[in-house]
């Protein structure tokens, strides 16, 4: 697991984890902390204690918002966010996926829009989305016919200039971040036993 410390560490960025003074500016300027198991200054000080497992199996990295309020307020300069997104990456590869949060299957709604459309057209990423959770899909439905009403919106699938160049630039992106991220993900899959 040390391993797998280290390798966040040579991350862009991650060398700075270790000057985390544990202010909890990070935590306090958090919109999502109150639904987290760990605050993002837990997170820090449990990664930097090798307890990389113990975020990886909690919802922590999968409630943030990605909002960066803790990366532009740290007084150290350091990234939480960044770090954030990288654990939510290890843990789905490792498929440790906490408290069954739905932020993977949005991710995918989303990429999938995104690659398809070549941006994100909102009725479709919640339809994707909602597909599996009729539930939710019905509590959100008053929601949904508002936003329809007021022209917040559409149902009509957005034209964009360059969808194919787009689908290019993300199919080399695939390719070439497959070969430079696997050292991180290398060593957690050896690391942690899922």
């Amino acid at each position: 697991m040390n391993d797998l410390r280290e390798e966040l560490y040579r991350l862009p960025g991650g060398e700075k984890f270790n000057l985390c003074i544990q202010c909890g500016t990070c935590s306090a300027s958090c919109p999502s902390v109150s639904a987290m198991r760990y605050s993002p200054r837990q997170v820090i000080a449990l990664v930097r204690a090798g307890m990389v497992q113990e975020v990886l199996h909690s919802n922590a990295v999968w409630m943030c918002a990605s909002c960066y309020m803790c990366t532009v307020r740290c007084p150290r300069d350091i990234q939480p966010t960044e770090l954030m997104h990288t654990l939510q990456l290890l843990a789905a590869r490792l498929g440790l996926i906490a408290d069954r949060s739905p932020a993977p299957a949005f991710y995918r709604a989303f990429r999938a829009s995104v690659k398809a459309h070549g941006r994100a057209h909102e009725f479709g990423i919640m339809f994707n989305f909602l597909l599996g959770r009729p539930g939710k899909a019905l509590r959100m439905l008053p929601v949904a016919i508002s936003l329809f009403r007021r022209g917040r919106l559409s149902l009509r699938v957005p034209r964009t200039r360059g969808a194919s160049e787009l689908a290019t630039i993300l199919s080399a992106l695939r390719q070439g971040g497959e070969s430079e991220t696997p050292a991180a993900l290398t060593v957690a899959q050896g690391g942690v036993s899922a």
